[in-house]
């Protein structure tokens, strides 16, 4: 699915100020944390100010984390929490319940894109991070699922623009 280039870790221009996280629910049992950390401080140490999270579980709420925690280091950097819809933590489990809340109570900002669930409003809010994001971190192994929609989006959307896979 992914070609040899877009393989590779590919380094950030010194342009680019906003990226968008996508990535599975469930991560693999190779996923790094530290890996994930390193990456999203490169990606700060090359201008990255501004990042977009869908506030999943798995990936999402990881890279979440792991920019508030780099705030301390990186005050000038900003979480957007992208929230499908009012209700998206609602079948999470209770300590996920919790995270998130912690999550969307830290970000800058939060934007709410339906008043309630609907079939399609995970993926609007994929556009709608990808359409302003000027790059991606994606964590991304598998050819389905929304994580895979939204890196094909970008693809598709945005050739000349770049993504970063862990």
């Amino acid at each position: 699915m992914w070609n040899e280039k877009q393989l590779s870790l590919i380094e950030p221009t010194q342009n680019v100020k906003t990226c968008a996280f996508t990535g599975h629910r469930n991560l693999d049992a190779d996923f790094s944390k530290s890996a994930l950390k390193k990456q999203v401080e490169k990606m700060i140490k090359k201008g990255v100010d501004t990042f977009l999270c869908g506030m999943a579980v798995g990936f999402d709420m990881l890279a979440a984390e792991t920019v508030l925690a780099l705030k301390k280091k990186y005050p000038n950097v900003k979480l957007i929490a992208c929230i499908p819809c009012y209700g998206q933590e609602r079948f999470f489990s209770e300590e996920d319940k919790k995270r998130y809340a912690v999550l969307v109570q830290n970000a800058d900002e939060k934007t709410v894109l339906a008043e309630r669930y609907y079939k399609g409003c995970m993926q609007k809010r994929d556009i709608y991070m990808a359409d302003r994001a000027d790059t991606m971190l994606a964590y991304c192994k598998r050819e389905t699922g929304g994580a895979a929609f939204t890196v094909r989006y970008f693809q598709r959307k945005y050739p000349n623009k770049e993504i970063v896979f862990l």
